[in-house]
């Protein structure tokens, strides 16, 4: 009877050690949730002391104290994009990481935006969800962006293509 209760323990011991193993499925099932949660927080650059360290970038204002704009040499990922980009871009993301770009770049692109992502001078991927000749027009998409996806991309930021 004692050989019984310890073998039946035995066997319930490896079954119950075998069932512990992780999947892949559980990993890969938590990295897509995690990605889905993603925060997107663009660089913000307005402390004059972090402004002398980055001489290519400058943040202006205008006489309308909504509208900030950074100055930055930007070029297209694709050169297919190239015709896209104009003067003043509503940036929505920024990462050192152009897998990370690309993952907002589909997302956004699946809810019916034209997407480009633009590289700067200190390699910083920038994903651009519209691109206009103006500061009015691209404040104006800005805000309506904001709007449609509060709480979300609330730090979205303006950006002026230098040449």
């Amino acid at each position: 009877m004692k050989k019984l209760i310890f073998y039946s323990f035995v066997v319930l011991l490896a079954v119950g050690a075998t069932s512990c193993k992780t999947k892949k499925t559980a990993y890969k099932n938590a990295f897509d949730r995690a990605k889905e949660k993603e925060v997107v927080a663009p660089e913000v650059n307005t402390n004059a002391a972090e402004q002398a360290t980055q001489p290519n970038v400058t943040v202006t204002r205008s006489t309308n104290a909504q509208v900030a704009v950074r100055k930055e040499k930007i070029t297209p990922v694709l050169a297919a994009d190239a015709s896209g980009l104009r003067r003043y871009s509503v940036v929505i993301g920024s990462f050192v990481n152009q897998t990370n770009a690309n993952v907002l770049k589909d997302k956004m692109e699946k809810n019916g935006y034209k997407v480009i992502i633009a590289q700067n001078e200190k390699q910083m991927f920038r994903v651009i969800v519209s691109s206009f000749d103006t500061k009015e027009a691209a404040a104006a998409e800005r805000d309506s962006f904001k709007a449609k996806y509060a709480p979300d991309f609330q730090d979205i930021w303006l950006l002026e293509r230098q040449d």
